[in-house]
């Protein structure tokens, strides 16, 4: 994880600055209220069958799908949260027929969408044409490997490498937004240079970078250590110093805490007190409109994800059920059920992570405690920070 990622897209480096501008009015969000994020699994179905796949994806789509009119009250609900940012995914929604009109009905609603596509020969130029002319603003492309031998065995597709690129490429010739989306797993945790030079290279106005969750097909043996974590976290910060592209962090809300004692760090070493500090970096504003958020968004936090089926969880990662859609409303769901209520009060946190002085703004990954305890208020067990007596 040495050296510079290289960019050769100047426009990506020269908007830089104006992206990373703090937004102060999404400040005000009331995550009791309201989400950050929004994600629809619009279907499971998808050609490929990677080995990490939250989904556990199948070829065909399943006929217990919300139809398009259930997907329609749907965006009506999300709406009457204001306007969180609104992301379909999958499986692979581009396998469903009535997506750009879904994409159309959210956009006309005023909400911020985004796509997350996989890598199949569904995305051409001419399909991101499409969704960009129903309404999307960013879309995300799954790249976890930097050549084809560390990619296509992670994905389980022969030539899944390629037509990722083909992918990105096909994004940014229609004119949207790129965002890359990367899994740090054992495959992959000593190339990741490699891959910042490849989401430079393409232009990406930022680069989320996922921590392995042992759920779906994902499996605990192919995550990375809590020490490699931290190590990684490290690394991260010192990218997101000199890339031409936001950095992320995805099911790791303890690179907060890092970010945090780092950016502490260095203030002291300026001599500066009581440094005023945003979260993790956030709140950048981008071009698209599909800002981050100034607070940490966490599992049912700021953050809510509905199955293809209609039922809405904390997150994809994080698999229990605070109610179905076709049963009772969104909103409903997201502010009074009893899981999402306890996910949102941190004095309910267990062990180091209820002691922590970051609990607030990090409060570990949920979905990981979840998977590895079975136990979505123990603590992060991937994190090596012991807090304060």
């Amino acid at each position: 994880m040495s050296g510079h990622p290289t960019s050769t897209n100047d426009a990506a480096a020269r908007s830089l600055a104006e992206r990373r501008m703090h937004d102060t009015s999404m400040a005000q969000i009331d995550f009791d209220k309201a989400p950050f994020t929004v994600v629809w699994e619009i279907t499971r179905a998808c050609a490929l069958a990677c080995l990490h796949c939250r989904a556990e994806a199948q070829p065909k789509r399943d006929p217990r799908e919300l139809t398009t009119e259930e997907g329609f009250r749907l965006i009506d609900e999300i709406k009457e949260f204001g306007s969180p940012i609104f992301v379909l995914t999958g499986g692979d929604p581009m396998m469903r027929r009535d997506l750009p009109d879904l994409i159309r009905y959210s956009k006309e609603k005023g909400l911020r969408v985004a796509l997350a596509p996989s890598a199949t020969a569904l995305v051409t130029r001419k399909s991101m044409e499409m969704v960009k002319e129903a309404g999307i603003q960013r879309v995300s492309m799954s790249l976890d490997g930097h050549n084809a031998e560390v990619h296509d065995a992670f994905r389980q597709t022969p030539g899944s490498f390629k037509r990722t690129i083909g992918c990105l490429n096909a994004i940014s010739e229609a004119g949207l937004s790129v965002q890359v989306n990367s899994t740090v797993s054992r495959y992959n945790v000593n190339y990741l240079n490699e891959l910042a030079d490849i989401v430079a290279r393409h232009g990406a106005v930022q680069w989320s970078v996922f921590f392995l969750v042992p759920a779906g097909r994902g499996k605990a043996e192919d995550m990375i250590s809590a020490e490699q974590m931290e190590e990684v976290f490290n690394w991260l910060y010192d990218l997101s110093k000199r890339s031409p592209f936001d950095v992320k962090s995805t099911a790791a809300q303890h690179y907060r805490r890092v970010v945090i004692q780092r950016e502490r760090a260095a203030a002291e070493a300026r001599g500066e007190a009581n440094p005023q500090l945003a979260l993790a970096g956030a709140g950048y504003q981008f071009q698209d409109g599909l800002n981050r958020p100034t607070r940490g968004v966490n599992d049912g936090n700021g953050f809510c994800f509905i199955s293809h089926i209609g039922e809405v969880c904390p997150s994809g990662f994080l698999p229990l059920v605070g109610g179905n859609v076709r049963e009772r409303s969104l909103i409903d769901i997201y502010r009074n059920s009893q899981l999402f209520r306890d996910l949102r009060d941190p004095s309910k946190l267990k062990g180091k992570c209820g002691r922590c002085e970051f609990k607030v703004v990090c409060g570990g990954n949920r979905g990981r405690s979840y998977a590895v305890t079975g136990d979505y208020l123990a603590e992060e067990p991937y994190c090596v920070y012991q807090p304060p007596a």
